[in-house]
């Protein structure tokens, strides 16, 4: 049994924690890059963007637009660089539930239409940086040893 133990949860247990670092380094550099890209593309055509929220029912869409927009850029700008990563990804998660509440909802039928949601995956990845940090490999880790 011990054989089993070690091959199966105690050495997949220290290769993982030589990797740490990777984890988080990887899914703040998809989700930043992914995020800088949208933000930039709705700062760059911010009537159709207003329009669209109106559509949606999202209240002061003049508002909301720009602000939803800056915080998709400005998010995934940090998330690359991992600074002020827990903030950052927080506000980005509340953006995936206004969207999927806004823009997704009336087709959600069942538990897997919500799950299969691209939203709630990166709502996901949002949740886990925004309580684990952004790791070894961040502006972040730099800040706080200093």
């Amino acid at each position: 049994m011990k054989v089993l133990v070690d091959a199966l949860i105690e050495w997949p247990r220290g290769v993982a924690r030589r990797l740490e670092w990777l984890a988080p380094l990887f899914a703040r550099v998809v989700t930043g890059w992914v995020f800088l890209g949208t933000g930039w593309g709705k700062l760059t055509h911010l009537p159709l963007v207003t329009e669209n929220f109106a559509n949606w029912g999202i209240p002061a869409p003049g508002v909301m637009a720009p602000f939803v927009s800056g915080v998709e850029f400005a998010g995934g700008i940090f998330l690359l660089a991992g600074f002020l990563t827990r903030i950052s990804a927080g506000a980005l998660g509340v953006v995936m539930i206004v969207a999927v509440k806004a823009a997704q909802w009336d087709s959600v039928e069942s538990l897997q239409d919500l799950l299969g949601l691209e939203e709630i995956l990166y709502l996901a990845l949002f949740v886990w940086l925004a309580v684990a940090g952004a790791g070894r490999v961040s502006l972040d880790h730099y800040l706080e040893r200093r």
